[in-house]
């Protein structure tokens, strides 16, 4: 591992909790920090702020799945999960709750760094993705609106389109606006004097 990582732990055996943070800690300078029971999970995730979270559990319930989507809130950090066997469906269901690498198999520690760097990696890419997603309904939201603006001005000014986008352009030059700013405020005002 790169940098320092803030991790959290979540291990029930304290055996196996040793054995992790110990592979932890060979790995760098670490700041780990293990919960060793389930209760309150989400809440005491969220206490230290982690940079990735380790959940290994033989047997994942719905009630674990359900903790991990707050614990995950809602998909600010990364979440491995180290399971013992196959777990019926809630493989999909941990993925869709925020955990970013679900291990079958269980936790071993001589593989936990491509694990952590894998969960790393897959997080930063659905992180990007969703800034793109939101983006981009932002920009197709603003279009919108600006295309409902330049018929106002094309229906009260007589004018074609481009010249009723000029319109729009000028005025939040003028006003040093965006033209999605002033086309929302057109639009709010023409709803309001119907």
């Amino acid at each position: 591992m790169r940098t320092a990582l803030t991790i959290v732990v979540v291990e029930e055996d304290r055996d196996r909790a040793i054995a992790i943070v110990d592979a932890l800690k060979d790995e760098g300078e670490n700041d780990v920090h293990v919960i060793g029971n389930m209760t309150g999970l989400a809440r005491r995730i969220a206490a230290y702020s982690p940079d990735i979270v380790l959940i290994d559990i033989d047997h994942p319930t719905r009630d674990v799945i359900e903790e991990l989507t707050l614990a995950s809130g809602p998909l600010e950090r990364p979440v491995a999960m180290f399971v013992s066997g196959a777990a019926g469906g809630l493989a999909r269901a941990a993925v869709e709750a925020g955990v970013t690498a679900y291990v079958v198999d269980g936790l071993h520690p001589d593989r936990l760094k491509p694990v952590i760097d894998a969960a790393i990696a897959r997080f930063q890419i659905m992180r990007q993705m969703r800034t793109e997603l939101d983006e981009t309904r932002r920009a197709l939201e603003e279009r919108k609106v600006i295309d409902r603006a330049k018929g106002l001005v094309m229906k009260a000014r007589q004018v074609d389109e481009e010249e009723a986008y000029a319109i729009l352009r000028r005025a939040a030059m003028d006003q040093g606006m965006r033209v999605a700013e002033v086309a929302q405020s057109l639009v709010t005002t023409a709803g309001l004097l119907r």
